[in-house]
């Protein structure tokens, strides 16, 4: 095919949409479900009217190929689980019983069964059920769901394409099942798989499929020759099969590498490349392999990820470089747009000019027809847009908003000394137990406490002026009261305020730094029916005055146990907002980490001795990419050091973490130098404990004995159970007994509960460690 038939034939397409409506009507059906006052046939009928809403707008906007399967109820991991069959015996009866039922409980858990365990997908903020599988797991395809909704797609009119988690991701994905040897290996099952993927492939071209897409985006991370190997065997086979449609294999999220060469020889009908960011290296490795001659190639050109306007010249230019590798190039974002929120035409709070910068999926969606259309037709048929766009682009690159010359010279003048405590650990930890005096295996909570609806009702009632701001504040100092008072009572060592005021721990914060900006609609899936709205960070970061002084100073004149502050660290602020692509990330955390420490300095000065400043999302934002890695720790725990290293010997430092992958940022959470970490441990058995161990970390470590991503109350035996197993990795005298989050998303009486059951199983196992 020529360069200019294969640019004649340029489409738009998208490899996923955000699945809950646009006033979240999945989540609201879904609590609703689950609270007894929606029936099954509501929620799917309110699922099958969003995605019929997706489509049509989709197709409506210039879209000419929709994907079908990437809507999810709770997880799209999850649901290639239910297709392959490997249901964990624990869930098989409820499955077999009811199929709703059955997913949310490997979803949530019962209260007599554990859940699957939950993890980053990547290193976004989405969060997946990870699989359980050992050498006994048998798969059998049950491709319904995927058949229904092409089905469904075909009945309007469309050119449905089905978007599937590819073999080896999934397997990449899972872990051995409980009671597996922890040595075994998925990736062997893929022979077993394999012939269920076959069948799945089958069903979707016999109910009316042209193309399937299988997303492999296991394979842009480092893979040994092993991993290589079977996905090439993988292909090999799926490619050979006569009954399927044609097959696209989709990457994202960084350069495909060493696995594009193995894909790119397989007889599979085409690839998705990302050719954003560091992945724009995929343009020089397709070249290296001579291109992919008589295949499809979908080049994601429009970031999927981050919420700024696409730069259309530049996307067209590397489009154009394109079109002489493939037979056939269409045009994408770099990954599902299921990373961002809806539309921005819903945000009245943004001044229009400032508006003009972003990009939510809707708009996204545009500007991939506006380069495909621009690639098959030329790009004087596209002369307004690529005139908005250029002028869109340049009014942010010189707009006062994204610079702050104080900011800049603050950041210049930091020193090395600034990130460095005054004291070393031993001698700090000594300075701490004298001040604090707390017992052996001290207890404590994550920071947030259950949002009531009452809460919630508050909030509204302020914004919409049926409450002033007194009548508002006497309702956050009420509840404070009683979080302090339960706390007490339960017998809890360290306490924390409930953080009553707080609408997210990011958000939160950065409604009161320069350089943020808020969204009132940008709600984004983190897992579930958990959605955020991750704010906009614009321009350079500074702190105009105290954003949490008052409240925790407040909680700590209700008690004489230590009460502790809590901020949300440099690199999670950055991972959970959408952050400026002007400048990098290193430079960007350092300002946070700076406005931090103004925040930490003026809790110590008011008497604050316990201050928690959170990293959930070091581990996630951990590039791909091990090359990349180092450069991106040295900036993430030098900005958290620089954000802590002020306070006195006595002032204890926490950190938390939660559902990642911890075992290859060990020596990172060490170089963080905080007094006490606490991580997620309940749902993985302690093994960042282990973990810990291994390493030889010297500092306090609360892993988790609660799982509160689970309704169920966990009983005091298991808890204490869980802490015999922490302390075969950590002494006792440096293991803290804690949640393994926040609660602010569970229900009052099961935390009451389960903080009970917590406190009871810390004082069971200090009875059997004898006097301290």
């Amino acid at each position: 095919m020529t360069t200019r038939t294969a640019a004649a034939a340029a489409r738009a397409t998208v490899y996923g949409y955000p699945r809950q409506g646009r006033d979240r009507e999945l989540k609201k059906a879904i609590e609703g479900y689950w609270k007894g006052r929606v029936t099954a046939d509501v929620l799917r009928a309110t699922a099958a009217g969003l995605r019929r809403e997706n489509w049509r707008a989709l197709a409506a906007a210039g879209i000419t190929e929709v994907p079908t399967g990437d809507f999810s109820l709770y997880d799209h991991v999850l649901d290639t689980t239910v297709m392959v069959g490997a249901i964990p015996e624990r869930h098989r009866a409820a499955v077999d019983a009811d199929a709703l039922d059955g997913l949310f409980a490997m979803a949530r858990g019962t209260q007599d069964v554990a859940p699957l365990e939950m993890t980053k997908w990547f290193d976004t903020n989405y969060h997946y059920l990870v699989p359980e599988l050992g050498p006994d797991t048998v798969f059998s395809a049950d491709s319904a769901r995927q058949v229904a909704e092409l089905t469904e797609a075909l009945a309007l009119g469309l050119s449905p394409r089905p978007v599937l988690v590819g073999p080896v991701t999934y397997l990449l994905l899972a872990k051995p099942a409980p009671g597996v040897d922890t040595g075994f290996d998925p990736l062997t099952l893929l022979d077993r798989l394999l012939p269920v993927y076959a069948e799945v492939l089958a069903d979707l071209r016999a109910a009316g499929a042209e193309w399937v897409q299988l997303d492999e985006p296991a394979l842009v991370q480092d893979r040994t020759p092993a991993d290589l190997g079977a996905a090439e065997r993988a292909y090999r086979t799926l490619g050979a099969l006569t009954d399927r449609p044609q097959l696209l294999v989709a990457s994202y999220f960084d350069r495909l590498g060493d696995a594009l060469p193995v894909l790119a020889r397989t007889p599979v009908d085409g690839l998705t490349l990302d050719f954003t960011g560091g992945a724009a290296a995929n343009l020089e490795a397709l070249a290296a392999v001579g291109g992919l001659p008589g295949k499809r190639l979908v080049a994601g050109v429009v970031d999927g990820r981050n919420i700024w306007i696409n730069d259309l010249e530049r996307s067209l230019a590397t489009l154009g470089t394109l079109l002489g590798l493939a037979d056939r190039v269409d045009v994408a974002a770099s990954c599902s747009l299921l990373h961002v929120p809806l539309d921005t035409s819903a945000e009245r709070d943004i001044e229009p000019q400032i508006l003009r910068w972003l990009a939510f999926a809707r708009q996204k969606t545009a500007e991939i027809v506006t380069l495909a259309k621009g690639l098959a037709r030329g790009t004087h048929t596209i002369t307004a847009e690529l005139s908005a766009n250029k002028a869109d682009l340049a009014s942010r690159a010189t707009s006062p908003l994204t610079r702050d010359p104080a900011v800049g010279a603050r950041c210049e003048a930091v020193t090395d000394a600034d990130g460095r405590r005054s004291q070393p650990y031993p001698a700090r930890a000594a300075a701490q137990r004298a001040h604090l005096g707390l017992p052996l295996l001290p207890t404590t909570t994550i920071g947030s406490f259950p949002q009531t609806t009452e809460l919630r009702t508050a909030r509204a009632d302020l914004r919409a002026g049926r409450i002033d701001t007194a009548g508002y504040e006497e309702r956050i100092r009420t509840e404070i009261r009683d979080v302090v008072s339960f706390q007490e009572k339960a017998g809890i060592d360290v306490l924390v305020h409930g953080e009553p005021e707080r609408n997210d721990m990011v958000q939160y914060f950065a409604e009161q730094l320069t350089g943020y900006l808020a969204t009132r609609h940008g709600w984004v899936q983190s897992y579930g029916t958990r959605y955020v709205r991750p704010p906009v960070l614009a321009g350079d970061v500074s702190r105009p005055g105290p954003m949490t002084v008052r409240w925790t100073s407040y909680a700590q004149s209700l008690s004489d146990r230590p009460v502790k502050g809590m901020l949300t660290g440099p690199v999670t602020m950055l991972a959970w907002s959408f952050v400026r692509d002007d400048q990098p990330l290193g430079d960007t955390a350092r300002q946070v980490a700076l406005a931090l420490r103004d925040e930490v300095d003026d809790l110590e000065a008011n008497g604050t001795s316990v201050i928690q400043v959170d990293e959930p999302a070091l581990r996630e934002t951990l590039p791909l990419r091990a090359a990349d890695r180092a450069a991106y720790l040295d900036w993430a725990t030098e900005a958290f050091r620089l954000a802590t290293a002020g306070v006195r010997p006595g002032t204890q430092i926490h950190t938390h973490m939660c559902y990642a992958e911890f075992g290859d940022i060990v020596q990172a959470i060490d170089d963080l130098d905080a007094d006490v970490i606490s991580l997620e441990a309940a749902r993985s058995h302690m093994q960042v404990a282990r973990e810990l161990a291994a390493h030889g970390y010297p500092r306090e470590a609360g892993p988790g004995v609660y799982d509160i991503h689970s309704p169920r109350v966990p009983s005091a035996d298991e808890m204490a159970g869980l802490l015999r197993t922490g302390l075969e990795a950590i002494p006792a005298e440096r293991l803290w007994v804690n949640p393994d989050c926040g609660l602010k998303t569970r229900g009052r009486p099961e935390t009451r509960s389960s903080l009970e059951n917590l406190v009871a199983a810390a004082r069971t196992v200090r009875g059997e460690l004898g006097p301290a």
